[in-house]
């Protein structure tokens, strides 16, 4: 058995420069009362700081045109790969500890590791079989 659950909204900005400023923006488009993301050592990641509990949003800087995209927060990423695979999902890609799956409407979407506290409480159970 094992754990998923959505777990983050992640904006990606195809930008090199700007991540701070859009991050701004959604912070304040998003009603945040922190307005100043946290961006990380790298420049690639901003992080909201929107209510606790809430679903976690995140900014990434990317190369591919601009979009959104969910990560699925699991306590087993094989399993859960698994499962979605089951589903009907595509794997593309494993990049540094996560995976990334293609829906069959063809979004795409990741499978990482749990990103908020709550996660053990709040999770869902999956039957393995």
């Amino acid at each position: 058995m094992h754990k998923s659950r959505l777990g983050v909204l992640v904006i990606d900005c195809q930008t090199d420069d700007q991540l701070k400023d859009y991050a701004s923006f959604w912070s304040a488009a998003l009603g945040h009362t922190r307005s100043v993301p946290t961006i990380d050592d790298d420049g690639k990641y901003a992080e909201l700081h929107g209510p606790d509990g809430e679903l976690r949003v995140l900014l990434q800087e990317v190369d591919h045109e601009s979009r959104v995209h969910l990560d699925i927060e699991t306590d087993d990423i094989e399993a859960e790969v698994e499962r979605l695979v089951s589903l009907g999902a595509r794997r593309l890609a494993d990049i540094k500890g996560w995976v990334v799956l293609e829906a069959p409407s063809g979004h795409r979407f990741c499978v990482v590791k749990p990103q908020r506290p709550d996660f053990a409480d709040n999770a869902k159970s999956w039957d393995r079989g």
